[in-house]
């Protein structure tokens, strides 16, 4: 049977912290639940890579892609953060770009105000490493921000945001978009160049 350190990367484990995010209306217990799946599936050791699929088949992902939407700040960080280590599998990377990229780009200030939460730095530059995690070595996923008008936030952060990490993150994200060829067209119909990916950081 597992012992000592193996106990928490059983299945019954990410089963309880599920409940607690499904279930919990307490954003300190929310974002305590959403951290230990975050730090249980970082990494590229066999637990975290049996944790990240396990995640998946308990129906975990819908659960965290809807804590996207909530009014705390430090839940939609730590939650962005666990979406993001979830998508260094190849299968969780296609359902959450499929189903958490126009929650994620909600989550991203838009020229006119930080977004409707006023989310801080850090929250914002976990969300934009998420992007960048999910679009990386998938043209789909970047093909999905696209459809989802996350490019006009994310050049209104790389142009004019205060904080040099967000502009870095946001730049990051716009190099790799335009590095798929594939797309350039349909960014190109929509009115952008390759003035606006290319961003001195």
């Amino acid at each position: 049977p597992p012992a000592g350190f193996e106990l928490l990367y059983q299945p019954d484990v990410v089963r309880l912290y599920l409940s607690i995010l499904t279930e919990s209306q307490n954003f300190n217990t929310l974002e305590a639940a959403a951290g230990a799946l975050q730090n249980l599936s970082a990494g590229n050791w066999t637990w975290s890579t049996y944790i990240r699929a396990t995640v998946r088949k308990e129906r975990g992902l819908p659960v965290l892609v809807e804590l996207l939407q909530s009014d705390s700040d430090k839940v939609v960080r730590a939650v962005s953060i666990a979406l993001r280590n979830l998508s260094m599998d190849r299968r969780n990377k296609d359902l959450i770009g499929s189903y958490a990229m126009s929650e994620l780009v909600r989550n991203l200030p838009s020229r006119q105000q930080r977004s409707a939460k006023n989310l801080e730095e850090d929250t914002v530059v976990a969300v934009l490493n998420t992007i960048h995690e999910i679009i990386t070595d998938s043209s789909e996923n970047a093909r999905s921000l696209i459809q989802t008008q996350g490019i006009q936030k994310l050049v209104a952060i790389s142009k004019s945001s205060q904080s040099p990490r967000e502009t870095k993150a946001a730049s990051h994200v716009l190099q790799m978009i335009w590095s798929y060829k594939e797309l350039r067209n349909a960014l190109q119909k929509d009115g952008w160049n390759k003035s606006h990916f290319q961003v001195k950081m």
